[in-house]
This record gives C-alpha cells, structure tokens and sequence, in this order.
C-alpha cells in the first residue's frame, strides 16, 4: 500500500507509529535507568527464563534419551523373539523333511509375521554362489537397499551370533520419512549349499516421535506459563515494596522544596510502615529546626535592621563633633591631633559599616528594589576607575581599561553597579601586590560583562568557596590598608543577582584573580553566558610582561613580619 494514498490522518497515525517504533530503545534505556521496578522485573524474568529454558532443555533431553532408550530395548528384545522363533522354525523344518527345504522360508516368513509387530522383514543369503538346495531370499515393506548401510551389513556377516541395530529414516508412502530402527542378525540353514543367513528387521518409532513431540510441547507451554506466573509475581512484589519507596522519594522531594508540611502515608505494622514513621519523624524535626531557625533568622535580621537604625541617629552627631574637631586640629597639642585624626577615620569607617549592614539588612528582609536606567557599562568603568586613580597610585597598581564593547547602553541600576565596580577595583588594589590591574568590559547580544583582573597572590581553592561570605578574609594577618567593612563582595554578589547576573571569581596562587561581573541585556535569560571568559590563562600576563609568578609563602612571610 502506498503511504501516499492513505488519509491525512492515519497517515499522521501511521508515521507516529514508525517514530514510535524508533524510540523504543531510548525510551526502554530510560527506564532502566530510572525505575528500579523496571530494572529489577527485567533482571528477575531474564534470569527466570534462562534458569527454566535450561531446566526444560535438560528435562526435553532426558525424556528423549529415556524414550529412545526403552524404545530400542523394546524393539531388540521384539526382535530377538522373532529371530529365535524363525531359527526354531528352519531348524524344526530342516530336520523333519530336508527335501522341503526351498519352502522353508514361507513357513520362517510366516513365523516372523506372527511374531514380530514390524511390517519389514527382509531375509538374504550370505554366499553369493549358485545352490539348488538354498532357499530363496525374501523382503517385504520397502526398498531395503536404501535402508540398509554396507556397515550394519558387515557387521551382520563377521558375527552371526551378536544382534545388530542402526537407526534409520523409513519411508512414509507420501514422499517423507519417519525415524527408525534396523535389527541384523544372522539365520543357519543346516542344509548343504545353503549356509547362513541375513535377518533384517526394521521398526517405526513415529508412535515414540508423536508421544516425545507431545510432551516437548507440553514442556515448553508449562516454561512459558511458569514464565508469566513469574513475572506476575515479581510485579505484584516490586510493586508492594517499590510503590512506598516511591512515595518516600516524591516525598523527600517536595521536602527540599520547601514544602515541609508533606508527610508519608503509613500503614501496617511491617519495616516499610517502620520506615515510613521514622521518616515523617524525620521531616517533622527538621520542620521544627528550620522553623527555629527561621525565627531566629527573623530577629536576627529585625535586630541588625533595628540597632542599625537606633544607631544613625547618635552616630550622626558623633560624626558631625569629629568633623569640627578634624577640622581644628591644628590648634591641638601632637597627641590630642593624632586622636582626634583617629577618630574621624573610624567614625567614617563605622558609618560605612552602618550603611553595610542597612544594605544586608535589606537583602535579608527582601526590600530591595532596582532603579534602572539605560547605562553604559564601559563609561560607568572609565568613571569608577578615574576616581579610584589616586588610590592606584598610592599603591603603586597600574589601572588598565580594555574595553571591547560595552558601550551601548543596557537597563540596569547605575547605582549598584558602580558599588559592585568599586568593590572589585578596590580589592584588586589591595590585593595587587603594587602589579598591573586590567578592567576588561565586553558585551554580545544578550549579557554585558564586566572583569577586574590583578596579579597578585591570589587565592587557594578553599578561600574561593568562601569569598563572597560576610566578614570573611582569605588572609587575617594581612593589614588592610583600605579599610574595608568584609561585606563589600557579599553585597555585590546580591546587587549581581538582583539583576539577573552573576558575579563568578577565578584565582590562582601566585597569578592573581579574576572577578567577573556578567549582567543580562533582557530580564529572565535563561543559560547566560559571559563575554568574557573567567579562566584568563597567560596571554595577558605575556603582554604586560608580568610573568614571574609571586612566592605566595615569602609575601606572606614577609606582610606578617611588617605587622609585627
């Protein structure tokens, strides 16, 4: 049939089918991977099958081998009688009358019919020289030339007291062949010139054929009802056990969710109803502490959030006292300018620490709200970097700007990002060893980035995980020289995330570190990639000529030396 010819739609229904057809190892791979049920009646049939299809090849074998076997007895002591009774027979007629002897083989012929069930017999003299006293030979049922072998006829004629049998294919009469047996053994004629004889006696066993097909097939519809019967079991018994396990994973799922009030359903008395209560124990504890500490979280965040508003207030009027005692320094004795220069670097640093925790605080609580407008993230760099100039050049760090893009302007909050800029530029100074900073700003059709690279020490692996923690330093017993808070990089880390970007650092010990700030042109990207690849490798270093890696252990060495 042509596909062409067929409806629309079972053509439709047609081709999902061969599709269908096309899926079926992806989809079974699927479920071998991710259902234990699946896996596990699979295993269980597979090994089922092979054991029962052993178990009947063997039985199937046995009871063929048995049959044969009775069978052949069956048929050598048949044709044992007849040879015994035909040799009676010729012995009795040749004795009695020897002038009969031609006629002898009608009355042996005849004794073999009675006594034998076989329909082919056949009778042929072994001295193949002429004798008129030698009775004919005879055969009736078939064609013996072509069921007797020059083999079996040897060996009739070497040992005329040892019965002989082959296995043979008869004729049918339709053109087909049925299995069989052959029994050769010899007859005496004690009669001059006649000598001895070849007795062959053939039997069909299609009755034994029939009866082993039978229980063959018998055999093979019982392994394939054991088959089923099996795999009816094994899923009634996987489903019992693997549908709680199941409902248990769902369960723990909807946990990490955050729906902590899901709970499994338990019955019985058994260890999956055991299981069961221990797991809702479970989820109702950790339900209890997550609460607990959401509490606590809760006032935490209304503490820091109430002390650093209480704080404002008393810390504006100290601020404004140190700023007129700065401002008349001059007219103070040595010890009482110093203190009054300490304490107004410290007041202005502990505002900074106040406006810090404010921010947090917000985060915490979820207030925060963008103010966005269009920017030039590149501008807003060349700006931050010209009023950090003069900090750069107290520390010795050359500021680079590389900006291959960046320019057009893109929807985000100038404020923030200027903060998350300064923040990053500001620890590239304090960290830079006095070497090289490079600002890179880069942009492609869907994000923005910003990077700050120094070549200073750098970070180790496990300093990395923690740099975005609040009040985490990677080196305590480094002097700051710039006077930070320890939550500058936690707050840009939130300002990044609040629109949508990331904030990725890469740090080597010796090479110096990279932040990258990565910001989306459209709300809800999803996969955002950055212009701007995180891992550096060499070939800035190359260009500025900055190759020699610091001694990580010497410079530290030598900052703590200073300290004390």
């Amino acid at each position: 049939m042509n596909a062409r010819a067929l409806p629309p739609s079972r053509r439709d229904a047609l081709l999902a089918q061969l599709r269908a057809w096309r899926t079926w190892p992806d989809t079974i791979a699927g479920l071998w991977r991710r259902s234990l049920r699946f896996r596990t009646l699979l295993i269980t049939i597979a090994l089922s099958s092979l054991a029962i299809l052993v178990a009947c090849v063997w039985m199937a074998l046995a009871i063929q081998n048995d049959l044969f076997q009775s069978r052949r007895d069956q048929v050598l002591g048949d044709a044992r009688r007849a040879t015994t009774a035909a040799q009676e027979t010729l012995d009795s007629a040749v004795q009695s009358d020897s002038a009969q002897v031609r006629n002898v083989m009608d009355s042996v012929r005849a004794t073999l019919a009675r006594q034998s069930f076989s329909e082919r017999v056949a009778a042929f003299r072994i001295d193949q020289e002429p004798s008129s006293t030698a009775p004919q030979d005879f055969l009736f049922g078939g064609d013996w030339d072509e069921q007797i072998t020059e083999a079996l006829k040897n060996r009739v004629r070497s040992n005329g007291d040892v019965q002989w049998w082959q296995s043979i294919a008869l004729p049918d009469g339709s053109g087909g062949s049925v299995p069989g047996i052959v029994v050769g053994q010899q007859l005496n004629v004690n009669v001059e010139g006649a000598g001895a004889y070849e007795l062959y006696i053939a039997y069909d066993l299609s009755a034994a054929e029939q009866t082993l097909g039978f229980v063959q097939g018998t055999l093979w519809v019982v392994a394939i009802a054991l088959i089923a019967i099996i795999a009816v079991i094994s899923w009634l018994v996987l489903r019992a056990v693997t549908v709680p396990i199941a409902d248990a994973a769902r369960t723990s799922a909807e946990l990490a969710a955050g729906r902590l009030d899901m709970r499994l359903d338990v019955h019985g008395e058994d260890e999956i109803a055991t299981l069961g209560r221990s797991f809702n124990a479970m989820a109702d504890s950790i339900q209890a502490q997550i609460k607990e500490l959401a509490d606590l979280s809760l006032v935490q965040q209304r503490f820091v959030s109430d002390v650093s508003h209480e704080l404002r207030t008393p810390l504006t009027t100290i601020r404004l006292a140190a700023d007129v005692l700065n401002d008349h320094r001059d007219g103070f004795d040595p010890v009482s300018a110093r203190a009054v220069e300490l304490l107004h670097a410290q007041v202005q640093r502990f505002e900074v620490l106040l406006g810090d925790l404010l921010e947090i605080s917000r985060y915490d609580a979820g207030s925060v709200q963008l103010e966005l407008e269009p920017t030039s993230v590149a501008a807003l760099a060349e700006d931050v970097i010209a009023s950090m100039q003069q900090l750069a050049d107290q520390h010795g760090s050359e500021v680079r700007l590389v900006a291959p893009g960046g320019y057009s302007p893109v929807e985000v909050d100038p404020r923030r990002v200027r903060r998350i800029v300064r923040n990053l530029l500001g620890n590239a100074i304090e960290h830079g060893e006095g070497r090289p900073i490079v600002v890179t700003v880069d942009s492609d059709q869907d994000a923005v980035a910003l990077g700050v690279r120094d070549y200073g020490l750098g970070m180790r692996p496990e300093d990395q995980e923690r740099v975005f923690d609040r009040f985490w330093r990677a080196d305590p017993s480094r002097k700051r020289t710039i006077g930070g808070t320890g939550l500058g990089l936690s707050i840009a880390l939130g300002d990044a995330r609040l629109h949508g970007g990331t904030l990725a650092v890469w740090s080597s010990p010796g090479r110096g570190t990279n932040f990258v700030l990565t910001l989306p042109r459209h709300p809800h990207t999803e996969g955002l990639v950055s212009p701007i690849p995180l891992d550096p490798g060499d070939d800035t270093l190359a260009v500025l000529g900055v190759t020699e890696p610091i001694d990580v252990d010497a410079a530290t060495r030598a900052a703590r030396q200073e300290q004390t």
